[in-house]
């Protein structure tokens, strides 16, 4: 079933210091589902992620609310012509849905269970390796969220929690509950913000991160400036691509393609390596709907930076030069900055 390509040989870490092994670069499956544009037929999502497959990548993620839930079913299509054993499957919950321009967080224990047991029904599996709380609910204590997934961790439905968008104390809490293998976070050329903070701490408690959007929303491939943002992109909402934020933020792409230059690839390929080169508990999943800018992400791996090297293009992108906030309006306030669980109340055990 495996194909030989010329490509490198992807190599497992561990993700955190619970067991979980994954390839040093996963795949995030939500553009294939719509959102950056038009969705892909099935056929051709099933496909490229089974040419993903074949080239060394293992890990996989996707969420209930991607399409909603034609992703979690595009990937279970792709999965029966896998073999599961070597596949890191990742999901989440938590995100109940998007009324208006608002966005509706869950985080009750009854809700995450049922949204485990139709996402497994979805996918087709039996477990799910890494299931993540998409974002957390303010009004229900994290430490009751997390009981109930260490129950379905007991049940065997999932092998290993993580946490997305949630705050230091957030991720503290939690990880008493139950060890948390990795936390989703978006993590950038020009998305630096979790580097003080949530990155010290996962290294602390033994945490592996995974960095969504590590292109920058496709930015550093050219996204807005070599290519056009398709008019059904949920892009021409986010703040640094409307109209005078994408211009300011042009100069900082025109640096990061001389370097790229420089160092012998594209601007894409030097924002990947730099999030690769960030530790080997950083796991990036960048997505795409192009087999071509798969095969060039996977070859982003081949792209060797120096301590020098990593400074300079650190350098061409400062957080006070990035035009616009780094999320939308509607998530805004679930950013990990904005989000604190309310606290058990008093007398009541968590778990």
């Amino acid at each position: 079933m495996e194909k030989e390509h010329n490509t490198p040989k992807i190599p497992m870490v561990k993700l955190g210091t619970q067991g979980l092994e994954v390839s040093k670069l996963g795949f995030g499956c939500m553009g294939l589902s719509g959102g950056y544009g038009s969705p892909v037929p099935d056929q051709v999502g099933v496909s490229i992620i089974k040419h993903a497959f074949d080239m060394g990548v293992t890990f996989f993620d996707t969420s209930d609310m991607y399409g909603p839930h034609t992703n979690e079913i595009l990937l279970g299509k792709a999965l029966k012509q896998l073999p599961r054993e070597k596949i890191q499957l990742a999901t989440k919950f938590g995100i109940e849905n998007f009324p208006g321009n608002d966005m509706t967080v869950n985080g009750k224990p009854e809700y995450a269970r049922a949204c485990c047991e139709a996402s497994l029904e979805r996918l087709g599996v039996d477990y799910i390796d890494l299931y993540y709380q998409h974002r957390i609910d303010k009004n229900t204590p994290i430490e009751e969220t997390i009981g109930e997934l260490k129950k379905l961790v007991e049940e065997g439905k999932v092998k290993y929690i993580g946490l997305s968008e949630a705050s230091p104390d957030t991720i503290r809490r939690a990880h008493a509950v139950h060890p948390i293998s990795a936390v989703q976070m978006e993590w950038s050329l020009w998305t630096r913000d979790i580097e003080e903070e949530i990155v010290p701490l996962c290294r602390e408690l033994g945490i592996g991160i995974v960095p969504y959007s590590p292109i920058g929303r496709g930015f550093f491939g050219g996204k807005a400036i070599l290519e056009s943002v398709p008019a059904n992109s949920v892009l021409n909402l986010h703040p640094r691509f409307i109209r005078e934020n994408l211009e300011k933020n042009k100069t900082l792409y025109a640096r990061v393609e001389k370097l790229a230059t420089k160092n012998h690839c594209t601007p894409a390929q030097l924002a990947l390596a730099w999030v690769l080169h960030q530790g080997v508990d950083v796991v990036p999943i960048p997505g795409t709907t192009k087999i071509k800018n798969l095969e060039d992400n996977i070859s982003s791996l081949k792209v060797r930076l120096t301590e020098e090297d990593l400074e300079e293009v650190r350098n061409a992108v400062s957080a006070e030069e990035v035009a616009g906030e780094r999320a939308f309006g509607f998530a805004r306030s679930f950013t990990w900055q904005n989000v604190k669980t309310t606290p058990v109340p008093a007398g009541k055990t968590s778990a």
